[in-house]
C-alpha cells in the first residue's frame, strides 16, 4: 500500500502513486500542460510513465485526492550537489486542478514534498516556475521559497541534444 501523508485539509488524502495510477498521472500532466499553454510538448504516454516511474524508478509521484477524486499531483526526483556533497530533491511538477485551488491542496502537496526532502536528508529542494506565472510565484514566496537570481536554466533537447552527444 502507498504511504499516505497526513495533512490538515479535511477530505484530502495525499499518497504515493502506484502503477495503476498512470492514467490519472497522465491526465494531470495534460492539465498542467494546458494551464502552462504547453500542450504541444506533451508526448508522455501511460506506458512511458509506467516505465520511467515504476519500472526504472526515475521519479516519484504524490497524488492528491479530495473527497475520493484525484485533483492534483507532485512529481519529483533526486539530483546531487557536488559542493554540498549530498542529494537534493528536484520538484518537476506540482499541479492542482484549477477548480480545486484555494482549498490548501497545493500547500499540502508542497509541504509533503518538502517533508520527504527533509526525511531523505536532502540539502535543498529546487524547482522552476514560468516567468509569467505570478500566481504560482506568489504562492511559493508565501511558503518561504525565493527565486534564485544567479542561475539560468539551460536545456538541450531534440536535435540539439543529439548534436551535443555527437560532439567530440
Amino acid at each position: 500500500m502507498a504511504k499516505i501523508y497526513e495533512n490538515a485539509v479535511p477530505g484530502l488524502v495525499i499518497r504515493q502513486a502506484q502503477e495503476e495510477d498512470c492514467a490519472a498521472i497522465l491526465e494531470l500532466i495534460w492539465g498542467i500542460a494546458k494551464y502552462e499553454k504547453l500542450e504541444h510538448q506533451v508526448v508522455a504516454t501511460e506506458e512511458s510513465l509506467r516505465e520511467s516511474i515504476f519500472v526504472r524508478r526515475r521519479a516519484d509521484v504524490l497524488l492528491a485526492e479530495y473527497e475520493g477524486k484525484t485533483v492534483g499531483y507532485a512529481l519529483y526526483f533526486y539530483n546531487f550537489s557536488t559542493f554540498i556533497g549530498r542529494e537534493n530533491l528536484y520538484l518537476e511538477d506540482i499541479f492542482v486542478l484549477p477548480e480545486m485551488r484555494g482549498k490548501g491542496i497545493g500547500k499540502a502537496l508542497l509541504t509533503c514534498v518538502a517533508g520527504i526532502a527533509v526525511e531523505q536528508g536532502c540539502s535543498r529542494m529546487d524547482w522552476v516556475c514560468l516567468d509569467w506565472n505570478t500566481p504560482s510565484q506568489k504562492f511559493y514566496q508565501s511558503m518561504g521559497a525565493q527565486p534564485h537570481p544567479e542561475w539560468l536554466l539551460f536545456r538541450a533537447e531534440g536535435d540539439a541534444l543529439e548534436k551535443l552527444a555527437e560532439t567530440k
